[in-house]
């Protein structure tokens, strides 16, 4: 990822809050076909060990899906997170632009970058581990969580076994904010006022980031 200092965002605990708020991730791996991309649910683990120095990234995919079985060891895997993202005008640089017009439209995003090695998981005990945990995450600001224990036995037995674990101890984690740094503090500030005035569905938490950078 091509990654100007002004934009690197190396702090653990921020690069972390992105992967749980967005838990979503792309895995990419390399397969007999050529690179291959899946799109799944991440459990974030922060606490470091000596083969995950920056934590570990729990996840389960479909049996039928090849990506448990096709993929190139050697060469590791990547998960990528996708935070808050929005189209910038140049019409809200109200410094640089009437001062001399050099501006052109720019997109703003942030995103993380999680390398390390897929490990297979055909375990029971341990996908119903990790999907128990992922439920009671997503579920527990619901008036009415539902609980994996909520379904038939014999239907969850199927369920797992329709299922395969992913694991990937994290060994290097990279970040890019790329929220305004580069401008002025005064086109920041007409950057973010015309975020806060927008319907994008990230518009606002992109402002948010613009006026505290990786808050």
């Amino acid at each position: 990822m091509y990654n100007p200092p002004h934009f690197e965002e190396t702090r653990p605990e921020v690069l972390g809050d992105l992967m749980r708020a967005h838990p979503l991730g792309t895995l990419v791996t390399l397969g007999a076909a050529g690179l291959d991309a899946n799109h799944i649910p991440f459990e974030f683990i922060a606490t470091p060990t000596a083969t995950a120095p920056h934590g570990t990234l729990h996840a389960h995919v479909a049996r039928a899906n090849a990506v448990w079985r096709d993929f190139d060891a050697a060469r590791g895997a990547l998960v990528i997170f996708q935070g808050p993202q929005a189209y910038i005008t140049p019409t809200w640089y109200v410094e640089t632009k009437p001062a001399t017009g050099k501006v052109v439209p720019t997109w703003n995003y942030c995103v993380v970058h999680a390398h390390g090695p897929l490990i297979v998981h055909d375990d029971r005990a341990w996908l119903r581990a990790q999907v128990e945990r992922l439920v009671r995450r997503h579920e527990s600001t619901r008036p009415q969580p539902w609980a994996v224990a909520d379904a038939p036995a014999d239907y969850l037995e199927k369920q797992l076994a329709a299922i395969v674990g992913i694991e990937i101890p994290i060994t290097r984690l990279t970040g890019k904010w790329k929220v305004s740094q580069n401008r002025s503090a005064a086109d920041r500030g007409g950057v973010a006022s015309g975020l806060e005035t927008s319907s994008s569905p990230d518009a606002a938490a992109m402002a948010r980031m613009i006026r505290e950078p990786g808050r």
